[in-house]
């Protein structure tokens, strides 16, 4: 077996709009030469990162985390960061505002700051100052929290948010890291996943199909907050067939036991 890793700390938020028929989901199509996932329908997020830390230390920069250790705090700040950084939508107020920003003024910063900030020219700590933002803490949900298996070479330990997301933000991917982005209700995603059109990572695919029970936005943000979250971090096993993945039943993933396909 390779040796283990250190996980890395990393977030995600699934953000969710009500669609005409279903709710729906923000979801990006990673650029083939990344890394990790590469190819892969999977939701705004990343690492968290130094500067978020930064922010972290600036109370006057976010809202609705008094009741937050400060780690938390760090993965909500860089669930936002990234999701700004890969999807131009911003979970943010004007400082002493109780509602959001509006999808023109949200337009306005990324287009003058987007670029920048993902070519490392400009810290999302210095626009939120620039531009009196404070991160809406509060709007995240935690959902999911997964650890990536022992063995893997690269590891994260991730925390999963639902966010609704704010109205009229319609999202565009950066051409970067992603190369395309589509608002899809998650049962279409895991049945793209199933006939091919999709390549969906396994937490993906888990926290998709749960998702597809809720029937609104509402209604989805109402049952995360009931959740108990349970940490996943499968365990591999190889059969004659292929691969099993084996994580806690009571983390509410609908099992215990899941084939994964063929041994490469």
């Amino acid at each position: 077996m390779p040796e283990t890793s250190a996980s890395r700390p990393a977030s995600t938020i699934l953000l969710l709009r009500d669609g005409l028929k279903e709710i729906e989901v923000f979801m990006m199509v990673r650029h083939h030469q990344i890394e990790f996932n590469s190819g892969a329908l999977v939701f705004p997020g990343g690492s968290v990162d130094a500067g978020d830390n930064e922010i972290v230390a600036r109370a006057d920069l976010y809202s609705g985390g008094e009741a937050l250790s400060e780690s938390d705090r760090g993965f909500r700040i860089a669930a936002i960061r990234e999701t700004f950084e890969e999807s131009g939508i911003l979970l943010a107020r004007a400082k002493g505002a109780g509602t959001p920003i509006d999808a023109r003024r949200a337009g306005e910063i990324a287009d003058k700051h987007r670029v920048a900030l993902n070519e490392h020219k400009i810290s999302f700590l210095s626009i939120l100052a620039d531009n009196g933002l404070q991160l809406a803490l509060d709007t995240l949900v935690p959902y999911a929290h997964w650890i990536t298996p022992e063995g893997m070479p690269k590891r994260f330990d991730t925390w999963f948010f639902l966010a609704a997301a704010p109205p009229d933000q319609l999202g565009a991917h950066d051409g970067r890291e992603s190369t395309d982005s589509i608002w899809v209700s998650p049962r279409e995603a895991v049945e793209g996943g199933e006939s091919g059109r999709f390549k969906l990572p396994f937490p993906t695919t888990r926290n998709l199909i749960r998702l597809a029970k809720q029937g609104s936005v509402g209604a989805a943000l109402e049952h995360a907050r009931g959740m108990s979250i349970v940490t996943v971090m499968p365990v591999m096993t190889k059969t004659e067939g292929g691969r099993q993945l084996r994580i806690p039943r009571e983390a509410g993933y609908d099992g215990e036991v899941f084939e994964v396909g063929a041994v490469g």
